[in-house]
């Protein structure tokens, strides 16, 4: 595919209407007649024909693959570690094989697992009960979590408009849906920032055609229209949980067989979440006995905590309250966080 455009930003012409693209080079030869795909059942069509008005390649021609084969190339060799192939099916299979082909290997240790987030987007909204959340991982069909990018939403599903994928603009669940992301062993976890939108294709916040770039709050949020959801304060802290249990096994796993739910990270973390009832539990931990600090109603700062605090009793066991009413439906309390 060729998009239509004038000029470069660094400075290179093209001309759209006439096929024209001389700083690749693509002339007029080397792109299919113009039509407009109207038929889905005829693979002619789809396949060589412009999907919506966009100028299309003729793959079958050696110049024309070998432009994209070295392109890609390189950026394999500034360290990209994959791509995204958009509107395959608008392309012939034998040639994407031939590019595909020619394409040096890539670092593709890790994939991103979209149904992570559409399984806990589902659960989180009350779809699915937390106690099924118990064998998280491979045994709902994910991919194995060695292999695993794992997300709630990102640039793509979070404007695709389905109910089941969480985002910013549903807070309460999109963050226990992150904090259980971020608390559970599963996969290389991937957390969005964004910029707030109205439309699915509204850019950045810009005055005059200039990006306006985000201004900061006290408390480290964003402001002039960025979201800036790993500033939350929920989220980094998570990630600071992440970071304290890493390594260590699920243990001590709670569910009332409904929507409350709780589990240890060996001796060093545990996290209780309710989505229906308020939870005022005594429950057993792995954790050192002590007083803990709720990283996600607050933080511990100059060794106070601004939050809850949790406290743990000589045999491990928590006393936990959690409210359905609370700004936030979570705790979390790690060996980093103890007061």
């Amino acid at each position: 595919m060729a998009a239509v455009g004038g000029r470069g930003t660094d400075g290179s012409r093209a001309d759209a209407d006439n096929k024209d693209f001389p700083a690749v080079p693509y002339t007029f030869g080397d792109f299919h007649r113009s039509c407009a795909i109207n038929n889905y059942n005829d693979a002619e069509n789809v396949r060589n024909c412009e999907l919506e008005g966009l100028k299309d390649l003729d793959q079958s021609k050696n110049n024309v693959r070998k432009e994209i084969v070295d392109y890609l190339n390189h950026l394999v060799d500034l360290g990209v570690a994959g791509f995204r192939v958009d509107a395959a099916k608008h392309m012939w299979p034998a040639d994407l094989e031939a590019i595909y082909g020619s394409v040096n290997n890539l670092a593709t240790k890790h994939v991103l697992e979209f149904k992570f987030g559409t399984e806990l987007g589902n659960a989180f909204q009350g779809h699915n009960p937390l106690k099924y959340l118990v064998n998280w991982g491979p045994e709902w069909g994910l991919l194995n979590g060695l292999d695993a990018v794992a997300f709630i939403d990102n640039h793509d599903n979070q404007r695709d408009g389905s109910s089941v994928i969480l985002t910013y603009k549903n807070s309460k669940p999109y963050k226990m849906a992150i904090a259980f992301m971020l608390a559970h062993p599963y996969g290389t976890t991937k957390i969005m920032s964004s910029f707030a939108f109205d439309s699915r294709d509204q850019g950045p916040p810009s005055t005059n055609g200039n990006i306006v770039g985000p201004g900061f709050n006290e408390d480290n949020t964003c402001t002039n229209g960025w979201v800036c959801e790993h500033r939350w304060r929920e989220i980094y802290n998570m990630v600071g949980f992440r970071n304290a249990v890493d390594g260590t096994p699920i243990t001590n796993w709670w569910d009332n067989d409904d929507n409350q739910i709780a589990f240890g990270r060996g001796n060093k973390g545990f996290v209780v979440f309710t989505i229906s009832g308020d939870i005022n539990q005594s429950l057993q931990t792995s954790l050192p006995a002590g007083t803990y600090c709720d990283v996600i109603s607050g933080s511990l700062e100059n060794g106070m905590c601004t939050g809850k605090s949790v406290t743990v009793d000589s045999s491990g066991r928590a006393a936990i309250s959690l409210s359905t009413s609370d700004f936030d439906d979570v705790i979390a309390i790690h060996v980093n966080a103890k007061l």
